[in-house]
């Protein structure tokens, strides 16, 4: 018993490191975090959503400077999320030609 109890204590911080992170919530520590966002990056981040909460992936791309869509497929792929859709590139779009991931309206 005492063995799986250590497997498991051993195991936690793997969870956690892979449990998304929201970035409407998250601290500049778990900004940091991520991979691929650096002290600059999060500064501007957390700068963006003290004006206001981000509504979507392309109200982040187009507020947060050298924010790309590379970028936020690569950020989504590690992790975050904005409210609590992970990225999906303009080429997945619907038929109507909008991309619902990104752009909830």
């Amino acid at each position: 018993m005492r063995k799986k109890f250590i497997a498991f204590l051993a195991c936690l911080p793997l969870s956690l490191a892979l449990a998304g992170v929201e970035i409407n919530q998250a601290s500049e520590a778990d900004l940091d975090g991520i991979k691929g966002l650096g002290p600059a990056t999060t500064r501007l981040i957390l700068a963006e959503r003290k004006k206001a909460e981000f509504k979507s992936w392309a109200d982040l791309i187009s507020r947060v400077k050298g924010l790309g869509e590379n970028s936020a497929a690569k950020l989504s792929e590690a992790g975050l999320s904005v409210n609590g859709v992970g990225y999906m590139p303009k080429s997945a779009t619907d038929k109507s030609g909008t991309n619902k991931a990104n752009n909830p309206n």
